[in-house]
């Protein structure tokens, strides 16, 4: 079917998935000023940065809900309308994830230990690279659907997605290093302190891993 009349039927549901991509991304990013607010214990910035990361997760969740709706069941979608929801579902979980973070952050007025916080300000901004990358490659996804999913975009793509999982590698070293170092620490710390921080570590870990499945989500549609 030609891409006019696919236009002319359905309407692209390339865009608003973009677009909330672009959201989740938002809302993601504003982590990186949540933590550097927790490293200075800057109580109001950490509350300013909280309330933004929720209200951007709010954002991102009536852009779900609005494609949900408005997504055609029809024929005359490009790509498989589960593939398409399943996409939506995974960038939707970044941003969930990213408000539970500084949920739990804020609600148990949690302090990194000095010697972590460094490292852990570099192991939230690779994670967020990794939200970035992602939000970069769905950006193609309009181009790919002009391209009927053939030729130099393709390979565009691919490249996009090999980075990302290239940088879902580098978080999950540098939370090795982290985790080593708490290990150091953790008699001195409160037990139910170190489990919270422990949960954190791996909540903020849980944010590339997301990243790279939307990639390989995207990569699946690139081989069908």
């Amino acid at each position: 079917m030609s891409n006019y009349v696919y236009r002319m039927f359905a309407g692209s549901p390339m865009q608003p998935l973009q677009d909330h991509m672009a959201q989740v991304h938002l809302c993601a990013s504003e982590l990186v000023i949540f933590f550097e607010a927790v490293i200075d214990q800057n109580t109001a910035r950490i509350q300013e940065a909280q309330t933004s990361i929720v209200n951007f997760e709010h954002e991102a969740d009536k852009l779900k809900k609005s494609l949900r709706l408005s997504l055609p069941k029809g024929m005359f979608l490009p790509v498989s309308r589960h593939d398409l929801l399943d996409m939506l579902t995974m960038q939707d979980n970044i941003a969930n994830k990213s408000k539970d973070i500084a949920g739990l952050m804020l609600g148990r007025q949690m302090v990194l230990p000095e010697s972590i916080a460094p490292l852990f300000l570099t192991y939230v901004k690779r994670s967020i690279d990794a939200v970035a990358q992602a939000d970069t490659a769905i950006n193609e996804l309009d181009e790919l659907v002009e391209t009927g999913f053939r030729g130099r975009e393709v390979k565009v793509v691919e490249k996009m997605i090999k980075t990302l999982n290239q940088i879902e590698s580098d978080t999950d070293e540098i939370q090795i290093q982290i985790r080593s170092v708490m290990f150091k620490i953790e008699t001195g710390l409160p037990p139910i302190d170190a489990m919270f921080i422990y949960r954190i570590i791996e909540w903020v870990g849980d944010l590339a891993d997301l990243a790279q499945r939307v990639g390989s989500r995207l990569q699946l549609m690139l081989a069908k």
